[in-house]
């Protein structure tokens, strides 16, 4: 396997790694992965309106000896 070329364009010398394929799949289809992620983010927000916060407890008292 071959290391990415070094560069100016979005390449490794840069700190990135262009992904021609992935690049062209999200143009056509749109990038799922951040939808994805979008889409549990909202999830988690809309939880944690509408389910019940957790009670802390006091610790039990230590049982008699």
């Amino acid at each position: 396997m071959t290391s990415p070329p070094a560069g100016t364009d979005g390449s490794a010398a840069s700190g990135h790694v262009r992904l021609p394929v992935y690049e062209g799949l999200v143009r056509e289809l749109g990038d799922v992965l951040a939808e994805t992620r979008e889409v549990a983010e909202r999830t988690e927000r809309q939880l944690r309106q509408v389910l019940p916060r957790p009670r802390t407890r006091p610790a039990p008292a230590p049982a008699p000896r």
